[in-house]
């Protein structure tokens, strides 16, 4: 597998990407990579046959992410053989031991609430390349239906502010992101990389070129602030 080459700055990721168009736009616009969703209750999901296709249309050193929920093993090595994506991105309740068990780069995906100890799940999961923190929708209704499946890609916010400072730097920082708040975001938590997925989308599951545009020039904006001070 080629290396991968991450930007310097805050890493860029537009997660839900389903045509090898929108991939070729998004790192044109300056992201580091895409997130391949093989979740089918989403209006993301994408199939196999077109994940392969844009994975080998991606630029040389581009990260391509594959998005599991809950998955079956038979599943992710579908999906590593068919697609070869550069990291595994476990997105629902999985074990360690399972998602370190394909031997491949993973990110675990934490829901972040008030009660959430992210130290604690940092040990848990220290077999992860990185953790990617998004809110915990679930915890904001006060009723959900068993068939909601809320894990992810909701749009909503967490309280930043509940990442230690210690985790900050490490972590990909996921969870309500758009144009208009990711600088603030930034500057707050100063992540490793920010993933947006709805927070470019107009309708929702339609990724916008003009939003995700937007969203990049807003990280590299509060980037080159940063290395200015």
């Amino acid at each position: 597998m080629a290396v991968s080459r991450w930007s310097g700055g805050t890493r860029i990721k537009i997660c839900g990407i389903r045509d090898v168009e929108t991939a070729l736009f998004a790192m044109d616009a300056g992201a580091d990579a895409v997130g391949l969703v093989f979740y089918p209750p989403s209006p993301r999901a994408v199939e196999i046959q077109s994940a392969r296709q844009i994975v080998r249309a991606l630029p040389h050193g581009a990260v391509s992410v594959a998005l599991f929920v809950n998955p079956t093993v038979a599943q992710v090595r579908d999906v590593l053989l068919e697609v070869s994506p550069t990291v595994l991105q476990f997105h629902g309740d999985e074990s360690a031991a399972f998602c370190a068990q394909f031997g491949h780069p993973y990110w675990k995906a934490i829901r972040v609430s008030a009660a959430t100890d992210l130290l604690e799940l940092q040990e848990q999961f220290r077999g992860a390349d990185r953790l990617l923190l998004d809110a915990d929708a679930r915890s904001n209704h006060a009723t959900i239906d068993a068939d909601a499946k809320l894990y992810g890609g909701t749009g909503e916010l967490f309280d930043w502010k509940l990442i230690p400072s210690i985790l900050a730097n490490s972590i990909v920082l996921s969870g309500g992101l758009t144009p208009d708040n990711v600088a603030d975001a930034i500057r707050l938590v100063r992540p490793w990389a920010v993933d947006v997925s709805s927070g470019v989308e107009e309708p929702r599951g339609m990724k916008s070129r003009a939003l995700i545009q937007n969203f990049i020039n807003a990280v590299k904006k509060e980037d080159s602030l940063e290395q200015a001070v």
